[in-house]
């Protein structure tokens, strides 16, 4: 599958952008980069390569940078969109795994789960990952595996269906409400392992253990609400096993 645009959000990955940009431009000519109003670099490293840059006038995080990101792949009239950080944490290396299965598998989401090696994981960050994929799971009815990985393969068809204004959300919220509505439209998962980098030259992750996750199971508490607690999806969610592809 070649009709794909990998979207990658920023905000002060001076360290890493440069060589995530790149491989990703190995890979496909439509990379587009979302610089949210970085106070570093980021942009002017962008500048040098080959993607398209689109500069946020001011910081809005990572839900609305996906948004944009989604915004103009959209105008592109690509079939799929790759997200990844720019953090270096996932390798674009990877992204051909995505777009192989995406081929099999047109109605599904794509996640690279974190699967291999996942003791290079901080302990804290394993622990708050498997409180938000239980409660993510319940909501979605349907197992998730990993379901805070940043590096997926959405189907234009998909983004064109959800509602991509979400406001006043982090991206973490953004990006767990997303397979939530995603499996109420009817959509499959698809996850592909992928190895658990925490790289030391690196940004400090801007994801926030106890705010972040207490963020989502508010999200995903409302969700439950709404659908009398949807206990039928929780025995899913328990009894069932995420699509792995080995």
């Amino acid at each position: 599958m070649n009709n794909f645009a990998v979207v990658i959000p920023a905000y002060n990955e001076t360290l890493t952008i440069l060589q995530v940009v790149q491989e990703a431009l190995d890979i496909t000519p439509v990379v587009i980069v979302v610089n949210d109003a970085s106070q570093d670099n980021t942009a002017d490293l962008v500048k040098e390569t080959h993607a398209v840059l689109i500069d946020l006038p001011e910081n809005g995080g990572k839900a609305k940078a996906l948004q944009v990101g989604f915004s103009k792949a959209l105008e592109l009239g690509v079939d799929a969109v790759v997200t990844l950080d720019g953090d270096a944490q996932h390798n674009p290396l990877d992204i051909p795994k995505l777009a192989t299965y995406f081929e099999n598998y047109p109605n599904a989401l794509c996640i690279a789960s974190r699967l291999k090696d996942r003791q290079n994981a901080p302990r804290s960050r394993r622990i708050a990952n498997g409180i938000a994929d239980f409660w993510v799971s319940w909501a979605a009815g349907t197992p998730i595996a990993d379901s805070q990985s940043g590096f997926r393969l959405y189907p234009v068809a998909l983004l064109k269906e959800i509602d991509l204004i979400y406001e006043n959300k982090s991206g973490f919220v953004f990006e767990s409400e997303v397979i939530i509505d995603a499996a109420h439209l009817g959509y499959d998962f698809v996850f592909i392992p992928i190895d658990t980098v925490y790289a030391e030259e690196r940004r400090e992750s801007h994801f926030r253990a106890g705010f972040d996750i207490t963020q989502i199971t508010l999200m995903v508490a409302k969700k439950l609400l709404k659908k009398g607690m949807n206990l039928p999806g929780l025995v899913t969610s328990l009894s069932g096993k995420p699509n792995i592809i080995k």
